[in-house]
């Protein structure tokens, strides 16, 4: 059995560790707010040179280890900037309740991916024991549900938008020969609500709105319990973000949220490459339009991935007919493509700076569901549910009555 987790203590404490991720998170704001993606140099650089020049003076082979080690990135930083080290003993959470799952049948989960599945199993092994009907939102194919219906041999509706998708649950719910039934259906809808009565919701990296949805009608909905692994915190933000919690004012669009989702740990090594190639064919573009049309502050919509499949003169040439610029006659690429990478080496190493925030900034976001949860009438808990290897969505969110 899990061990209780209804402790008013608790609840006192999230608040708190929401209130003081949000007061170092405005009081820093200077070096995260700005991407350096688009400002040539954030304002921190002239207020904090020291910290700039070491920062843009760091070799290639340690920015690599860096970027993908946060430990080591804030170790690095603590000296320059000890509010790093601060947001780190912040997001330092303790250990979730884990237990053992009687093991699946190979035959019913071989088309699942490896990592789904390994996310799968850790969300499944800290969820607590299901004690009457699951709710799965947002299922896709409905593997999560599954899994907990076969554990805890309890039945499962799984809520899911995609007809395709739906098709497929429903065909795999007949092969496992579980009670297992799929809801066609859209989640932010309101009546796709009137599911979640007597139920545990499971949420395994529902979008953005997708996932707050279910915390802003937690009060009347009736639900026994959530289990929510959130994921893509930007999504569904029209222009301001709207806080679940009642302290919770920090002020955001989704352009400052995306932050917090821009790990990249778990992507195949060649999409890290193609990701680095492409933002420096964009960066030379950028520093080539500023060129002919002057330094200005200019939005830069998403690039169809057809375009950077050919070369980086093609890629400027199809992108400055979309953006309405004037090439000249004779164009040095070659320059220009090299001026874009030398770009990229130094957003890389300003990054370091604003990557820094990036996990406070995503447990704050997290700690707002928590205390959204327990001001609706619930006892939450909050941990990592497995390594970031595995994801770096890896916060679970645990509410039951």
């Amino acid at each position: 059995m899990l061990r209780s987790f209804s402790q008013p203590a608790v609840g006192r404490a999230h608040r708190r560790r929401l209130g003081e991720l949000q007061a170092a998170l405005e009081a820093h704001q200077a070096y995260w707010h700005p991407s350096p993606f688009h400002v040539r140099r954030p304002d921190w650089c002239a207020a904090r040179p020291e910290l700039a020049d070491a920062v843009l003076g760091i070799d290639s082979l340690t920015v690599e280890t860096l970027s993908h080690d946060p430990d080591a990135c804030r170790d690095w930083l603590t000296p320059w900037l000890p509010v790093v080290d601060t947001l780190g003993r912040l997001v330092n959470l303790p250990p979730l309740p884990v237990r053992d799952l009687p093991a699946m049948p190979p035959r019913l989960d071989r088309r699942i991916r490896g990592r789904k599945r390994d996310q799968i199993e850790a969300f499944a092994a800290h969820a607590p024991p299901a004690q009457g009907p699951l709710l799965e939102w947002c299922a896709g194919k409905g593997h999560l549900g599954r899994r907990l219906a076969i554990a805890d041999r309890v039945p499962v509706q799984s809520l899911e938008i995609d007809p395709k998708l739906c098709a497929d649950a429903t065909q795999l719910a007949e092969r496992a020969g579980i009670d297992q039934t799929v809801l066609c259906a859209d989640a932010l809808d309101d009546d796709s609500h009137a599911f979640v009565k007597g139920r545990t919701v499971l949420a395994l990296h529902a979008c953005g709105e997708l996932h707050r949805a279910l915390v802003r009608g937690a009060a009347r909905a009736g639900a026994n319990g959530y289990v929510i692994a959130p994921c893509c915190y930007h999504r569904g933000i029209a222009d301001a973000y709207r806080p679940l919690a009642r302290d919770a004012s920090l002020p955001l669009d989704a352009d400052l949220i995306r932050l917090a989702v821009t790990e990249t740990v778990t992507a195949p090594r060649h999409d890290r490459r193609r990701l680095a190639r492409d933002q420096a064919w964009k960066l030379g573009f950028i520093a080539l339009r500023n060129e002919l049309e002057g330094e200005a502050a200019r939005t830069f919509r998403p690039v169809p991935s057809r375009w950077v499949s050919g070369d980086f003169t093609d890629f400027c040439r199809t992108l400055a007919q979309r953006e309405g610029v004037d090439l000249p006659a004779a164009v040095q690429w070659a320059h220009w493509l090299a001026v874009g990478e030398q770009r990229r080496a130094e957003i890389r190493r300003l990054e370091l700076v604003r990557h820094a925030f990036r996990r406070a900034l995503e447990l704050w976001l997290v700690m707002d569901l928590v205390v959204g949860l327990e001001e609706a009438g619930f006892d939450v808990q909050v941990g990592d549910f497995c390594d970031r290897s595995i994801t770096p969505r890896n916060l679970l969110v645990l509410a039951q009555r």
